[in-house]
């Protein structure tokens, strides 16, 4: 018999030590890419489990206006029965003679009282940590991308912004954490909720006659990366993505560091399936993974053996040129030292 264990962190450390996910990529060749993927990928749908019933969106503009050379609208939308979603929606004006490609836009954890707003730059000249925050994390990309010339999208993912229900319902606990709980006691995942969340936000964007709906993309930083990489996984319409600050491994930064929370994972994702390989399913499509050597979140070199998975992913689906790193000199956080220029590659080029 081993050495007896009463703790419960050990015990999960030893578990996460031990466990070979069933569908972790080993190949090398483009058969081999071809094959996993086509098991892996319905096996994670599988974890989605119940989906909501669609309905028709009904949007409403509350407001626009026109600032920085863009069209900002504030718009609401329908994407249950039960549920609606506030996205704020930035449109280069040019965008009206030309269809424009598209990026949706994705907040972080961190941003929890704010969520789209700091994504999208909207000024809150009442409250200085909003200033603060997109100082720090140079987190406004909807904003900076719009300015390059796309149409941007950004909505409060449940549990964030004009959806936190006044911020702390639950106080001294995690929101995502409880509705997770909530959800999963119904036959819901929260995660996939806001999956389904972001897909109806894509419909929206096709419908609008001055989005070119064959290029859209998607970026987002630290639980935005999360949904950058589940969004682009499972919706091909996606081209493009840039995951910010999300390179890693479920041992590290979610079993021994308990840094994950309700909105970030499906039951049994572990068991199935590491994070290089949900980047990895990605591929062929182009990807941006952006490390921060300073990052205390994803450590520099977690993050970097996860790329090196990702790579050798993308070369045995025939596409290495498509997986690009920045590995930039900073913390966690947006660099945007290649971003610019790699979605105007790919969704311009």
């Amino acid at each position: 018999m081993g050495k007896r264990n009463l703790s419960t962190i050990e015990y999960f450390n030893r578990k996460a030590a031990a466990l070979q996910p069933r569908f972790r990529f080993a190949g090398r060749t483009l058969i081999d890419f071809q094959n996993w993927k086509k098991q892996l990928l319905p096996e994670l749908k599988n974890l989605l489990g119940q989906l909501p019933i669609p309905v028709a969106p009904n949007p409403e503009i509350v407001w626009e206006i026109e600032d920085d050379g863009l069209i900002k609208r504030k718009v609401l939308l329908d994407t249950e029965e039960d549920m609606s979603v506030a996205a704020l929606v930035y449109i280069p004006v040019a965008a009206h003679k030309t269809p424009t490609p598209a990026i949706l836009c994705n907040h972080g954890h961190a941003f929890s009282p704010f969520g789209k707003d700091l994504i999208m730059g909207a000024r809150n000249d009442s409250c200085p940590e909003f200033t603060s925050d997109i100082k720090i994390f140079n987190c406004d990309y909807g904003l900076q991308m719009a300015k390059r010339g796309y149409v941007t999208m950004a909505i409060d993912y449940r549990g964030f912004g004009e959806r936190s229900d006044g911020g702390a319902p639950y106080p001294g606990r995690d929101k995502c954490n409880v509705h997770f709980i909530r959800g999963n006691l119904m036959g819901y995942n929260l995660l996939t909720l806001n999956i389904w969340d972001a897909q109806r936000c894509l419909d929206y964007l096709c419908s609008l006659e001055f989005v070119d709906k064959n290029r859209l993309g998607t970026m987002g930083l630290s639980f935005g990366g999360t949904m950058t990489t589940l969004i682009t996984m499972m919706d091909e319409r996606i081209k493009a993505a840039d995951i910010i600050c999300y390179s890693a491994r479920f041992k590290h930064f979610a079993i021994e560091r308990g840094n994950f929370c309700g909105s970030q994972y499906f039951p049994g994702l572990f068991a199935v399936c590491d994070v290089p390989d949900l980047h990895g399913l990605i591929a062929p499509r182009p990807l941006l993974a952006e490390i921060g050597v300073h990052d205390k979140c994803f450590l520099e070199y977690e993050a970097l053996s996860c790329a090196d998975e990702v790579k050798k992913i993308y070369a045995a689906a025939g596409c290495p040129e498509n997986y690009e790193v920045d590995l930039f000199e900073g913390d966690h956080k947006f660099a945007g030292n290649k971003a610019f220029d790699f979605f105007d590659k790919h969704l311009k080029g």
